[in-house]
């Protein structure tokens, strides 16, 4: 049967297949019937033969008034609908039956196949926004429920239904609050996106003003750990970091397992030179995150920062440990040796800590050549160590061990060879 001249028959069967289906009952042989014509269907299904399958298909769904097989017919009414839609043998008028039909098959769908729900939401909300024309407050609807029952769908379709909410946020006030939302959330998800950035900046006059709607929505709902967070990234993204701190002090206390708002906290305790709480964020994110090489690295800089040197070089150790050998934290605990050598007097011993801290740069760079930082620090020192000479007076030989040793460095227990 040729394309064109089956489409009388389609068109007559799906006119005829909804009443006859809510009136008639079969029994008996003609149970067999929609059996064998099912199987037929099936068949032709699986052979991709879709203009010989559709008929059978619209044949067993107007005689299955048990829906004894109608709930294993619809991914496959689906397939056969869709090579009909997309079929570059017939015209747009030939194709307007299709989205309403496969409408009708989708909500068949949503009544028998329950564990596809996620799937055939989404099909409703694309066929009605593209496969024909809906009223936008349909569409919302339709695209409302398909994110609803699943988060995961492409950022493109919550895209759409932002812009659905643009599209009538003039009439109706409240779907500028959710155009906000909406693109609040996508700016948390994709934050290297620029796009949404723009969409939230482009629904207000300034920033500001997006910030104190942010701020009024979680103060009407206080408990509400979404609402906090949507008004703190804000914040974080302006760099209001006072009032993004009290946010973030809630969210931490309300949902103390959150590893983002751990690591957004300790950003604002660093930012504003709050040393000692920013370390307690550092000890609670190695707490939760025990593999995470940067929480050690991050609490060894803010125990250097307190010149706390001994510990510090425990946590830089424990980087590198966590991190396979990673090397910035053994840069850093270069620069330990050389704050202590900075509190010292610069005698012959000083310079021998400037050497370790030199060779502990160059332990670094071996492990990561493109660390440009050692390089730099190592030429930085090239004039603050020991001389051939001053080797020379003091009487020590190349291959002597000199400990590091007296008030300022006993702390660092390491020795440097004469070269």
């Amino acid at each position: 049967m040729k394309l064109k001249s089956l489409i009388l028959t389609i068109v007559i069967l799906s006119g005829l297949i909804f009443p006859t289906i809510a009136k008639n009952s079969y029994t008996g042989s003609q149970v067999d019937s929609v059996r064998l014509l099912y199987s037929l269907f099936s068949e032709y299904h699986k052979n991709k033969d879709y203009n010989s399958a559709l008929p059978y298909g619209w044949r067993v769904m107007n005689m299955d008034t048990a829906n004894a097989v109608t709930k294993w017919m619809v991914s496959k009414m689906d397939d056969i609908l869709t090579w009909f839609h997309d079929s570059s043998g017939l015209s747009a008028e030939e194709k307007a039956w299709i989205p309403d039909t496969i409408i009708y098959i989708y909500n068949l769908g949503l009544k028998f196949d329950e564990p596809n729900t996620k799937y055939y939401r989404f099909k409703l909300a694309f066929v009605k926004d593209y496969w024909k024309t809906t009223e936008v407050d349909e569409l919302i609807k339709a695209w409302e429920t398909a994110i609803a029952v699943d988060s995961s769908l492409s950022y493109f379709y919550y895209n759409r239904l932002g812009q659905l909410y643009r599209a009538r946020m003039t009439d109706e006030p409240e779907y500028k609050e959710k155009a906000l939302d909406m693109y609040t959330y996508l700016s948390e998800m994709e934050p290297q996106n620029p796009s949404w950035t723009q969409q939230l900046e482009s629904l207000v006059d300034d920033v500001e003003e997006l910030i104190e709607i942010r701020r009024k929505n979680w103060e009407f709902d206080k408990e509400n750990l979404q609402k906090a967070w949507s008004y703190c990234s804000l914040l974080l993204r302006n760099n209001d970091w006072v009032k993004a701190k009290d946010v973030l002090e809630f969210l931490v206390e309300k949902s103390p397992e959150t590893i983002n708002y751990w690591n957004q906290l300790a950003t604002c305790y660093n930012r504003l030179g709050e040393v000692d709480n920013a370390m307690t964020a550092y000890k609670k994110l190695i707490e939760l995150e025990p593999d995470k090489k940067e929480h050690y690295l991050n609490l060894g800089i803010g125990y250097k920062d307190k010149n706390m040197l001994p510990a510090a070089r425990t946590e830089f150790r424990k980087a590198s440990q966590v991190g396979g050998n990673w090397a910035l934290p053994i840069f850093y605990e270069g620069l330990l040796y050389e704050q202590s050598a900075r509190n010292c007097a610069f005698d012959f011993i000083t310079k021998c800590v400037y050497l370790y801290a030199q060779n502990t740069y160059q332990r670094a760079l071996q492990l990561d050549p493109n660390l440009t930082q050692a390089k730099e620090r190592i030429a930085a020192l090239s004039g603050s160590i020991p001389t051939k000479e001053e080797y020379f007076f003091k009487q020590y030989s190349s291959g002597t061990v000199i400990p590091l040793t007296g008030p300022c460095f006993d702390w660092i227990g390491g020795s440097i060879t004469v070269p």
